[in-house]
């Protein structure tokens, strides 16, 4: 299986003005010394605001980015999209996931196969994990907006409830291009089969703009430039009520690191073989799914769940 690239209830317009806006020094560090583990958690749009990096350049320059290639080129009025669930591990699971590394680079010593983590940046910052729930695709200029109202209204009707998911087993995979393998944990299928329904629901989305599936070995490919709006419209109905009766649940997976050089059939074997136990308790929470457009970032919260 190839792998694809990859308080609460603010407003993102409420967050914006918070940041903007100075306070008092005595809200912030009032005389009485409130330690900082009682200040509330950051708005989830917090993340959002700084989720992308400044781009360097336009080109394919595998020395900004840790030797890896541009999967897809960059080229004006085209916009890079990507649908997913994030997951900003606690700290008590990012040691673990710490260590799980520190593992599969001990059955990698003697091949000297070098690989990445994708826990914190280079500056040591954590960084979030994701489930994909799309390959990465190109969006042109006009079908942005399309796209995320046809997505949005589509994931509103769904029903789909928030969920959590566990590991069970840990696995090395290659990118569609096999430019890159990915250490990544595999998933137990969620009660509700969450993933399942959402990965139908991306996939018939992004068909409507002509945009190959995630997963799906072969899908019919519907063009949105073609037909009339009525055609669109009748189109946009099968993203809400058409069912997709295979079950994906073996692709599904987070990764935790990655590298440029495959290792053997042994030493992948070894890896699949490294006690998860730790890893394997986790009870990750998803209640929203997020579609990136460019350097756009909109969270779409799961049926039930205030945004």
């Amino acid at each position: 299986m190839a792998l694809v690239q990859y308080s609460d209830s603010e407003s993102e317009e409420d967050l914006s003005q918070s940041l903007s806006s100075p306070r008092p020094a005595k809200r912030l560090c009032p005389s009485t010394a409130t330690p900082v583990s009682s200040l509330p958690p950051l708005p989830k749009a917090f993340h959002d605001l700084y989720a992308s990096n400044t781009r360097i350049s336009v080109k394919d320059d595998p020395s900004l980015h840790g030797g890896r290639k541009r999967a897809i080129p960059h080229v004006e009025g085209n916009w890079p999209t990507h649908v997913y669930l994030e997951w900003y591990p606690s700290k008590e699971e990012l040691a673990a996931l710490s260590n799980l590394i520190a593992q599969i680079e001990g059955k990698l010593r003697r091949s000297k196969v070098e690989i990445k983590s994708l826990l914190r940046s280079d500056l040591g910052a954590q960084l979030p994990l994701h489930i994909s729930l799309s390959r990465p695709v190109i969006l042109r200029t006009e079908q942005r907006q399309s796209f995320l109202e046809t997505f949005q209204s589509a994931i509103k009707d769904s029903n789909i409830l928030a969920f959590n998911v566990a590991a069970e087993g840990l696995h090395c995979v290659s990118n569609y291009e096999k430019t890159r393998w990915f250490y990544v944990l595999r998933l137990k299928k969620p009660g509700n089969d969450g993933l399942n329904r959402l990965l139908g629901l991306s996939n018939r989305a992004l068909a409507l703009f002509s945009q190959p599936p995630l997963y799906e070995a072969s899908s019919p490919i519907l063009n949105a430039d073609a037909g009339s709006r009525g055609s669109m419209q009748r189109e946009r109905s099968k993203v809400h009520g058409q069912t997709d009766p295979t079950d994906y649940s073996h692709c599904f997976h987070i990764s935790v690191a990655w590298s440029l050089t495959e290792p053997s059939p042994d030493e992948k074997d070894h890896i699949a073989n490294i006690d998860i136990q730790e890893s394997s308790d986790f009870d990750i929470h998803f209640d929203c799914i997020k579609a990136k457009i460019g350097n756009n970032i909109t969270n779409i919260p799961l049926h039930g769940v205030i945004g």
